[in-house]
């Protein structure tokens, strides 16, 4: 009796723990995700409107869309503190869960909006701006949040078939309130086509891209240090598309090729691995993409450094300006 007892008290104190620990960590990911994609949707807003360019549209809808994945994991964050076990509860879970997966498809196919205007621009430069302009961009970016805020609602429509079957057992989780094979299913049905296009297209992109070198360097007769810096640039850009395409691949590919053996192997226990640290891989996405997205950029970079020599400047006056009151007030005396 006393041994079931203690590995009772010790389960619990095990459920208890779960979820703080998982609140802390998302309370901890939250406070780098917001003000970062903040600053860079500050930048790229003044960039915005210097230069009116679709592309800066899109990288802004990005930042904006990683900062609302910032903020539902706050409230996600908190639902683990509160670790309660009513209904009540689990319906504001499930809503909470819509709220973050909703921003988080929209993350997504913002960086597919943003490949897929770079390609045009690229693949078909004399078409591009026929194919740009303020109400085209308004539109894509409006059916990108209306079929976003749909794919993340999905799961709380009352249908037995998305909803979880199991008790809620007060861990708010995404497969703890949904229905795993089906919404694996479901999700996987839109990532992976996304994945093969977004794939396709950076690809074609780099081959464009060497085709383009190898033409100039049989035009130009160029000496070998200019040789050197061509092929220097040339390795540059490759390295962009790597990490831009890489990023992407490791952070969110693990979850869902891991949803896949989980839909094939229902006897691995994966479901752990997947609420619990692949799922927090992919959500890390929002913290690189302002980062590799926009930062990469030369023109973010130099408004960024604009605005840290402005902070710079103003603590400088605030200074002077107390030092300077100091100053008079002794003087007085």
């Amino acid at each position: 009796m006393a041994s079931g007892s203690a590995d009772s008290s010790q389960l619990r104190v095990l459920i208890d723990v779960k979820p703080r620990v998982m609140g802390l960590v998302l309370s901890v990911s939250a406070a780098l995700i917001i003000p970062t994609n903040l600053l860079v949707a500050a930048a790229l807003l003044k960039l915005l409107l210097k230069r009116g360019c679709q592309s800066w549209c899109f990288v802004l809808n990005l930042a904006l869309a990683d900062t609302l994945v910032g903020v539902a994991i706050t409230g996600l964050a908190t639902e683990d503190f509160s670790n309660s076990f009513s209904h009540h509860h689990y319906t504001r879970c499930l809503l909470r869960m819509a709220f973050l997966t909703s921003p988080c498809v929209a993350s997504i196919s913002s960086m597919f909006l943003i490949s897929l205007d770079r390609y045009i621009a690229i693949k078909l430069p004399l078409h591009y701006s026929l194919m740009s302009g303020r109400g085209k961009t308004v539109g894509f970016l409006l059916a990108l949040w209306i079929g976003s805020f749909t794919t993340g609602f999905l799961p709380g429509e009352p249908r037995e078939s998305l909803q979880a079957a199991g008790p809620y057992d007060g861990f708010c989780a995404f497969f703890n309130v949904t229905h795993d094979i089906t919404i694996i299913i479901l999700y996987c049905a839109l990532f992976f086509p996304l994945l093969s296009l977004f794939i396709f297209m950076y690809l074609d992109i780099l081959k464009i891209a060497c085709i383009h070198h190898k033409q100039i360097s049989q035009i130009r007769q160029m000496s070998s240090r200019h040789h050197l810096l061509r092929s220097w640039s040339h390795v540059k850009a490759l390295k962009t598309v790597l990490v831009l395409v890489g990023c992407f691949l490791v952070l969110w590919s693990p979850f869902f090729v891991v949803c896949i053996v989980h839909l094939l192997c229902r006897r691995c226990a994966l479901k752990e691995v997947l609420e619990n640290y692949l799922w927090l891989l992919g959500l890390l996405n929002s913290l690189i993409n302002p980062l590799v997205y926009a930062c990469w950029q030369r023109e973010v970079r130099l408004q960024l450094r604009l605005f840290h020599l402005v902070l710079n400047v103003v603590e400088l006056l605030q200074i002077f300006l107390t030092d300077d009151g100091s100053y008079l007030n002794d003087a007085c005396f």
